[in-house]
């Protein structure tokens, strides 16, 4: 098909924050580093102040700038895209079929992975919109929101003006959802048909927005992928930001009465010093910020603190996938191995209970290698199983929970990890080559894919394409296995995960982040 282009007959759009002019590709019109808050540092997010003339959107804004500089690798098995970093950070993409206000097509709002330290709107490049508003008919926005020191660190013990200074990343994602429910109707959305959906922190992020009064009615369903947290999976230290911000404070050599300097100080003269007294505080049992925390503003993480009644309201999908944090190369090859050795590879994590453990991994994963078993996560597995359970209970609206199983051409069968199912969702696998699984990988992206678009058109995963999918009961709990084939299975794995976490250490994100599989 040939491509085709326009920028200079594309029409202007108004919005509250004044005129914008994209540019039209293949059938879509795209905006990029839309602004749609400001702010100042470590306060809460203000409206744009309108500008001017007609500002052009054709180019990424910045990102929320990193405690340190990334270094690329595993590239292979989640493709990045890096980008400038700047404080001034609140901007928005959209892609979308239409400019007609009468078009009032469901809204996908895409919040970025990274915890709430790292990432960005564009960071993976299965991020793209583009393909999910061509095959979806659906209007599509990422967003960018400040991070770690910026978004996330309590600083109210200094000044009121900070009082939700350790919840400013989520406020601005707030912001972005007043800016999407008051302009997206002239990009051919439906302002009361919003799904917000994001992935690792990204999934905390719509969690964490659930439970924010202030974004009721911002948005109508949630996708929660490989994102739930119970509190164990990041560990929150006790107190408030007294300790953390005696300790910044006396690293800078800034007196308390000249607290304000934090605000103008060089931001990469701020990371270097929270990085280096950060951890003292930690290990001395203090709060050192990082992620949101409990307030008036924020209610905290239901399975911690409780839900927000209203949240009971919200349709749900919620998932993770089979091997999440084994990201380190497979030291063997399963496909040589004797039943013998695959054993005794097992045998050097589990011991005593390799046969019972490996009796439970085969009921629930009778066509699984045993030492796929080795990769298996619980890290977000439990937490989303008690999530969907929680959300049941309060018989308001259906969670949908599933489990992306599938196993992939490298490393002789490597279970899905961490992101692995993102590609999936964004109808992209064609821009992550190590997707690639002939007669296997568009059927399952066309199965996965089009269970989300359903979702945002329906609250509804269903489509004909897939097994009947029901949602969490209190009595049962189906899972959607997305692998090949799909299926669904009521408690499959009840047994086995009970199982590996009376026998196992306790294992936190950040711990089943950096660890490897042993032998």
């Amino acid at each position: 098909m040939q491509n085709s282009f326009n920028y200079d007959d594309i029409p202007v759009i108004s919005t509250t924050s004044g005129r914008l002019k994209g540019y039209f590709f293949n059938g879509e019109y795209i905006f990029k580093g839309i602004p749609y808050a400001t702010a100042r540092r470590f306060q809460m997010p203000e409206a744009v102040t309108p500008w001017v003339g007609v500002k052009d959107a054709t180019s990424y804004g910045f990102v929320a700038p990193l405690l340190s500089q990334d270094t690329p690798n595993g590239e292979l098995l989640v493709p990045h895209r890096y980008w400038p970093q700047d404080e001034n950070c609140l901007n928005l993409n959209i892609w979308t079929h239409s400019l007609a206000p009468t078009s009032k097509k469901p809204v996908l709002v895409w919040f970025h992975g990274g915890g709430y330290t790292a990432g960005s709107a564009i960071e993976h490049i299965a991020y793209d919109g583009f393909n999910m508003t061509e095959f979806g008919d659906v209007v599509v926005v990422t967003v960018n929101h400040r991070l770690n020191i910026l978004g996330f660190l309590d600083l109210a013990s200094l000044s009121e003006k900070y009082a939700h200074s350790a919840n400013v990343g989520l406020a601005d994602l707030v912001a972005s959802l007043e800016w999407i429910h008051d302009n997206i109707v002239n990009f051919g959305g439906d302002p009361e048909n919003v799904t917000i959906f994001g992935q690792s922190g990204g999934g905390m992020k719509v969690t964490g927005l659930m439970q924010i009064p202030a974004a009721a009615g911002l948005f109508q369903k949630g996708i929660i992928m490989s994102g739930v947290s119970d509190g164990k999976v990041m560990p929150l230290l006790p107190g408030d930001g007294k300790a953390i911000t005696t300790a910044l404070l006396a690293e800078l050599n800034i007196q308390a009465s000249e607290f304000e300097k934090l605000e103008t100080i060089p931001y990469y003269e701020l990371a270097q010093a929270y990085n280096k007294v950060a951890p003292v505080v930690a290990k001395a049992g203090h709060y050192v910020g990082g992620m949101p925390l409990a307030d008036d503003y924020y209610l905290g993480e239901p399975l911690v603190t409780g839900f927000r009644k209203e949240a009971y309201a919200i349709p749900l999908m919620i998932g993770s996938v089979f091997g999440e944090f084994a990201f380190g190369e497979l030291p063997f090859n399963k496909e040589t191995l004797t039943y013998e050795q695959a054993r005794k590879l097992i045998a050097k994590v589990y011991g005593k209970h390799t046969d019972a453990v490996l009796t439970l991994f085969k009921k629930a994963y009778p066509d699984k290698h045993i030492t796929d078993l080795l990769s298996l996560d619980r890290v977000f597995r439990v937490p989303s199983k008690k999530r969907a359970q929680a959300h049941a209970k309060g018989q308001k609206a259906p969670a949908y929970l599933y489990n992306f199983t599938l196993n992939f051409p490298i490393q002789h069968g490597k279970p899905a990890w961490h992101c692995s199912d993102i590609p999936f969702v964004f109808h992209n696998t064609e821009k992550v080559e190590v997707t690639t699984i002939p007669e296997v990988t568009k059927d399952l992206e066309q199965q996965i894919f089009s269970a989300v678009i359903s979702f945002a058109y329906n609250s509804d995963p269903n489509h004909p394409n897939l097994p009947t999918w029901e949602p969490v009961t209190i009595e049962k709990e189906p899972t959607m296995i997305f692998d090949c084939p799909c299926e669904v299975r009521d408690n499959y794995d009840d047994d086995l995960l009970d199982f590996m976490e009376e026998v196992l250490p306790a294992t936190t994100l950040t711990e089943a982040d950096e660890a490897e599989i042993q032998h």
